[in-house]
């Protein structure tokens, strides 16, 4: 069965550099570029209006929406099935369980990864890309943590301490995982979040 990874995380937890670092190692990673519709950073998107969302979504072709930062965001069921069908892995970023869950119901073999950080560190690699909206990234950390608490039982492949771990280092343990077939099972997230 084709595979995908699933990053989970707070902002500044490191799913655009341990991605980079995925695809450095393995060239058949790829980036999932979410649709999005609305103001913000536009790399790693693939721009589009609220009603060609809405109007996938009608069709049943979401696999997962969301807003935040005053924009629309969506997993198309197309986009996810184009790149495994080029012999691509998709790397999808989450910032919600719920759509961790819903994504992860797509039939692949995901490795779900939950990339953590302390808050100061959330916020010095905000500061430090150049985040025009450093206190709503770090409000998204607090809401990120109240999310995983609410769903402590929910199953990830891997947790993983960005703050502590080199980029190598995560993506080595997500390409060892994807190897080894390894499943989800529930981590201690009050341990981990603190």
């Amino acid at each position: 069965m084709p595979s995908g990874v699933i990053l989970y995380g707070p902002p500044g937890s490191g799913k655009d550099t341990v991605t980079s670092e995925l695809v450095r190692l393995r060239p058949e990673f790829a980036l999932f570029e979410r649709l999005k519709a609305g103001p913000g950073r536009t790399t790693g998107y693939r721009l589009t209006t609220v009603d060609h969302i809405e109007e996938l979504s009608r069709a049943g072709e979401l696999l997962y929406r969301n807003a935040r930062y005053d924009a629309e965001y969506a997993i198309d069921r197309q986009g996810v099935t184009s790149l495994v069908d080029a012999d691509r892995i998709p790397v999808l970023h989450m910032g919600q369980v719920v759509g961790a869950s819903a994504v992860a119901a797509f039939p692949l073999h995901w490795i779900r990864v939950l990339l953590w950080c302390a808050l100061d560190v959330t916020e010095s690699r905000s500061i430090g890309r150049g985040d025009k909206d450093v206190e709503a990234r770090v409000k998204v950390w607090h809401e990120t943590r109240e999310d995983l608490l609410a769903h402590e039982t929910e199953p990830w492949t891997l947790a993983l301490r960005t703050d502590q771990l080199s980029p190598t280092e995560s993506a080595k343990a997500i390409i060892e995982a994807l190897a080894a077939t390894a499943s989800a099972e529930s981590q201690n997230i009050r341990e981990l979040v603190g």
